[in-house]
């Protein structure tokens, strides 16, 4: 682009009038390292943070750990997957009868979100500043 004349972009929630917001949601698999992001036009729910689980889990995590019995989630303390939210409790104990999986999550404090491994390895700076 010609230098003094900017492309327009959406910033911040990257709402677009006719498609939505974009919601990203991020699985970092500490084990291997690896990243896997589920992005929708959904409100950022319960619903949809445990569906994005489960699609790593169909897609990825499945394969790469099988014969596994358990599945441990660490989680901000905040939006969709908050640790006094019912919904994602609920959908999470969906999961877990569907799967066969145990499943544990952990929350970070209040307030440290910004040090949770997703934030740096899956999300960008640029990202991370417009959230």
């Amino acid at each position: 682009m010609p230098a003094g004349k900017p492309e327009r972009v959406n910033v911040h929630d990257f709402v677009d009038k006719e498609l939505g917001k974009a919601t990203p949601y991020g699985v970092y698999d500490v084990t291997a390292n690896t990243g896997w992001v589920n992005v929708g036009t959904d409100a950022d729910t319960g619903a949809f943070a445990v569906e994005s689980i489960r699609r790593w889990w169909d897609t990825v995590g499945r394969t790469a750990y099988p014969g596994t019995g358990r599945l441990l989630i660490t989680a901000d303390s905040g939006g969709s997957n908050g640790s006094r939210l019912r919904l994602w409790k609920t959908e999470l104990a969906g999961l877990a009868a569907e799967t066969g999986l145990e499943i544990t999550v952990t929350h970070l404090p209040p307030g440290t979100s910004k040090w949770n491994r997703i934030e740096h390895r899956l999300f960008s700076v640029e990202f991370r500043s417009l959230a």
